[in-house]
């Protein structure tokens, strides 16, 4: 486990998935990082795919490679690069378990950096085969909802930036595992910018907002002091989860950079909607930031 920190906060990372596994207000004591059985995960990192592929896999020049559900970056451990303190970067090379599922040599290095304010992420994403490759890249932080136990989940409301955006999300269909159908519906949930939470907005499972022209997201309560706020510009979309059905005290807010298949739809690497593309020798970067109070 790694551990970074500054005057304002402290943050532990798990070298295992290179996971955000504690963020913790330290003149507060409390942790935004959700931490408990009902769903054992905490931030995890999701490459190179986002949700599920159908049948578990992918084609590429004409073969079938399977792929877990968020791709496999979450179960391999990855090297410690540099840690100053206050700034992390954990790194993962393509090894003989990675080339099974995806038949490529990368580095993906995910960067931490605290600030006065909170928490910077970077994901750098470099080609080091002779031929061109496609990825999904994204982020799966789980928040306490209250955050530092101030008021109730049904008490906070999400703020997207701008105002009056006519927010939209894809519709999902279980087979049981979450799909999307193809189609964009209006988030109902939505008022313009603005969610009021509450636990039935999530009972057919993810929200995932298509990402046009949102700048960043809000978590706050007028009962609370204390907030949290993503930027939001690198990526296409953001998903918002929480476990079904089970009143859970937690709220994933995810930058996402790539998609679910859609259901009964294999996808060819290259050509799945949302991936990107990068040349050999080329390098990409996605990052975000979580501002918090």
């Amino acid at each position: 486990m790694q551990v970074i920190e500054n005057e304002q906060f402290k943050a532990e990372i798990n070298e295992k998935g290179a996971e955000l596994t504690h963020l913790v207000n330290k003149s507060g004591d409390f942790d935004y990082i959700w931490n408990n059985d009902l769903w054992p995960k905490h931030a995890p990192v999701l490459f190179p795919a986002i949700g599920r592929s159908e049948a578990d896999s992918y084609t590429y020049q004409g073969k079938e490679y399977k792929m877990p559900q968020h791709g496999f970056a979450g179960g391999q451990t990855f090297s410690v690069k540099e840690n100053n303190g206050s700034s992390l970067t954990l790194s993962l090379e393509a090894n003989s378990d990675t080339k099974v599922l995806y038949p490529f040599e990368f580095e993906l290095d995910v960067t931490f950096t605290l600030t006065n304010s909170g928490l910077k992420f970077n994901f750098e994403i470099v080609n080091k085969d002779d031929k061109q490759f496609a990825f999904s890249i994204g982020s799966h932080p789980a928040f306490n909802v209250p955050i530092g136990g101030d008021a109730s989940f049904d008490d906070y409301e999400l703020n997207f930036q701008p105002a009056n955006l006519d927010l939209k999300q894809f519709e999902i269909v279980k087979t049981p595992a979450p799909y999307r159908d193809g189609k964009i519906i209006p988030l109902a949930a939505a008022n313009k910018s603005n969610i009021k939470l509450n636990h039935d907005m999530f009972e057919a499972g993810l929200v995932i907002i298509e990402n046009s022209g949102i700048d960043g997201v809000k978590l706050s309560s007028p009962k609370s002091e204390h907030s949290i706020e993503l930027t939001l510009t690198d990526f296409q979309y953001v998903c918002l989860w929480t476990k079904e059905g089970a009143n859970a005290p937690f709220l994933c807010i995810e930058p996402f950079q790539g998609l679910p298949d859609i259901s009964g739809q294999q996808s060819d690497l290259l050509a799945k909607e949302a991936n990107v593309t990068v040349d050999t020798g080329k390098t990409k970067n996605y990052g975000y930031e979580i501002t918090l109070k």
